[in-house]
């Protein structure tokens, strides 16, 4: 899951931290080099901005979301970044120049609200000092 996004869990849940084995993944996912990784039996509570959608990828099913929308997901899901393509995608499509693609099978938990976007759209039209 994205580095954040765990607010609490069982006594029977484990928590560890998770390494992007992938450099590309690291440098451009959004969420850096680490992410959380959960493992054991019980239930696990996580933050999730907006709704959240969860969706079971079947056995090389592939989704493209932006990378601050991805919550969480399986081990069996892979998890790369992509390159947008396209100069037309990159300046006017708004998601910026890098998606995560998930390939499936597994479950994944998507948020449809992006917080840092979020905020950043909130603080744009925050009034700015000395006006």
């Amino acid at each position: 899951m994205q580095k954040g996004s765990f607010l609490c869990a069982e006594p029977t849940v484990e928590l560890k931290v998770a390494f992007r084995k992938k450099l590309g993944a690291g440098l451009f996912g959004g969420e850096g080099f680490i992410l959380q990784d959960i493992s054991g039996s019980g239930n696990v509570f996580l933050e999730v901005d907006g709704d959240q959608i969860v969706r079971e990828l079947k056995p090389g099913e592939v989704i493209k979301v932006d990378t601050g929308n991805v919550v969480a997901f399986e081990k069996t899901v892979n998890y790369e970044i992509e390159r947008v393509k396209g100069v037309k995608n990159i300046l006017f499509g708004g998601e910026g120049l890098f998606l995560t693609k998930l390939t499936g099978p597994g479950k994944i938990i998507l948020q449809t609200q992006n917080f840092n976007d979020f905020a950043g759209r909130i603080i744009s039209l925050m009034p700015k000092s000395g006006n």
